[in-house]
């Protein structure tokens, strides 16, 4: 499993050009699930994403978690993040989970934060989405469950 995430002022995502999900201040996790992802990496990644202290405290240090700072989240999913891009100019997708068990752990991902009170707004999987955000610092975090 493997994320991209941003912390954010305001993102939303679109499809057909209605915005499906939107968030103020908050984290944007662009979420793939891989061939070898199971349940005990699901939870890591959630307890990570959920628990990562990514935002400012008073004196400007990037000290508090999504939960101390009542943060919400948008999440979208993108398989291409599992793109191997080494080999010639067209990337593989080989690593990337079979559709039927990316949306089952999309969706559980979304259901996971939602049980920690979060408030969780999402793209709509396999939908060709348009996604726009106000990076807040710019803060990007690369997260891999594997390690890698």
């Amino acid at each position: 499993m493997r994320v991209v995430i941003q912390r954010v002022k305001e993102a939303n995502v679109k499809v057909d050009n209605e915005i499906v999900g939107q968030i103020g201040l908050g984290a944007l996790v662009f979420l793939a699930i891989s061939q070898e992802d199971d349940e005990q990496s699901l939870d890591w990644m959630v307890k990570k994403v959920s628990q990562l202290r990514m935002f400012e405290d008073a004196d400007g240090r990037m000290n508090l978690s999504a939960q101390e700072v009542a943060a919400k989240f948008l999440i979208v999913s993108q398989f291409t993040l599992l793109g191997d891009c080494v080999k010639g100019r067209r990337p593989s997708f080989d690593r990337a989970a079979e559709p039927g068990k990316a949306q089952d752990f999309y969706q559980r991902f979304i259901g996971k934060l939602r049980q920690q009170n979060f408030q969780v707004e999402a793209g709509i999987f396999r939908a060709d989405m348009q996604v726009s955000l106000i990076n807040d610092g710019p803060v990007t975090f690369v997260i891999d469950s594997s390690g890698g």
